[in-house]
């Protein structure tokens, strides 16, 4: 690249880096639980959901079929908002807590739930004007490549990597290896875009990749200009 050193691919986190819920998923979950007769402050079960998805086991099935894992993460994704509300307040009770499951499942599959992050589209169709391969390497679900193309995101990318697709999830250098090799492109001259230290910047530099940690840009339109500078 003109002024900085030769990069081939970047790869970026999903949410958190490239796209961002519109409200806070607390806030989510209590209006929609509201609407199922259960009232709980959306401060407490932002709390409950946070404590218990960093507890929760990576969303990976390694003997399961291709066509099995969209089931089975959604099972996944009923075991976390079944625990978020048990830690919230253990004496909730739903009346059919399938049915508000159901709502809230379907509810953050749609792009309307969403947002891209500020600068994203601009900095996606910078990189493919200097045809640098670009990919997302993210620990969501299936439905995540529905939201990108409802947010006109699917299109800029080379290739989209799952857990499911590596049978791993990040910081396991399996999902990063399988992106970079979906792209063509070596971790020596490729560079990862994510929020989470852990799972996307030590993950990254794991398998020998250029990290940058999204909160360092003012936004994801700088991105451009902090390659050229180094």
């Amino acid at each position: 690249m003109p002024g900085g050193s030769h990069v081939d691919a970047v790869l970026f986190d999903a949410a958190g880096t490239l796209i961002e819920l519109r409200e806070p998923v607390g806030q989510t979950y209590a209006r929609m639980a509201r609407s199922h007769g259960v009232e709980l402050p959306s401060w407490r079960i932002e709390d409950a959901f946070l404590r218990i998805l960093q507890r929760a086991p990576p969303m990976v099935f390694p003997d399961a079929t291709r066509e099995a894992v969209p089931g089975l993460e959604r099972r996944w994704w009923r075991d976390v908002v079944r625990s978020t509300f048990r830690a919230a307040d253990s004496t909730v009770r739903f009346a059919n807590f399938d049915a508000f499951f159901d709502a809230l499942y379907t509810a953050f599959s749609k792009p309307e739930m969403w947002r891209r992050r500020s600068g994203c589209r601009e900095v996606l169709e910078a990189l493919r004007q200097r045809e640098i391969a670009t990919a997302v390497v993210s620990n969501f679900d299936r439905r995540l490549p529905e939201i990108l193309d409802g947010l006109g995101l699917a299109r800029l990318f080379d290739s989209v990597v799952l857990p499911s697709d590596a049978k791993a999830a990040k910081p396991d250098p399996r999902i990063f290896e399988l992106a970079l090799e979906r792209v063509g492109a070596r971790a020596s001259t490729s560079i990862f875009v994510g929020d989470s230290n852990e799972r996307d910047l030590e993950g990254a530099r794991g398998v020998g990749m250029r990290a940058i940690d999204v909160a360092s840009l003012a936004t994801l339109r700088d991105l451009t200009r902090h390659l050229d500078a180094h």
